[in-house]
């Protein structure tokens, strides 16, 4: 593939660049108080000054074992990872409250509606800066 046509084609890799891996980037999204949620899924949200989003996961033990826990995990990235491209830039934290894990286009779409919801209200109301 030639390097013209590489970087013309949208990137749907998931680097760590996109991760949530540190305690206090997960405590600054749960510090803003945005979410949106349904009875699989809650979703915060914290805007970013990157110009992209960022994903970081919550799954309880009480959502199930590890191999439950871990499908949760690898949709949610999956689903993230195909809809980045159409998420606001900020800083998401899925926290999963469903035993198990809808389809893959069913949870790509709880994702974008969920964030979209919340930057509506961002908009209308914006974040304290401390």
């Amino acid at each position: 593939m030639s390097g013209q046509l590489a970087h013309l084609m949208t990137d749907y890799r998931f680097p760590k660049r996109l991760k949530l891996l540190k305690a206090p980037e997960f405590e600054r999204v749960f510090a803003t108080r945005n979410s949106a949620g349904n009875t699989s899924l809650v979703l915060y949200a914290a805007t970013n000054e990157l110009g992209h989003a960022r994903l970081g996961i919550t799954v309880s033990r009480k959502v199930g074992g590890a191999v439950k826990r871990n499908r949760w995990k690898r949709l949610l990235r999956e689903a993230f990872r195909q809809s980045q491209h159409d998420l606001p830039a900020a800083d998401l934290v899925c926290v999963v409250r469903g035993a198990s894990p809808p389809a893959l286009p069913e949870l790509s779409e709880m994702i974008q509606t969920m964030a979209e919801r919340i930057q509506r209200r961002l908009k209308r109301w914006p974040e304290k800066s401390e």
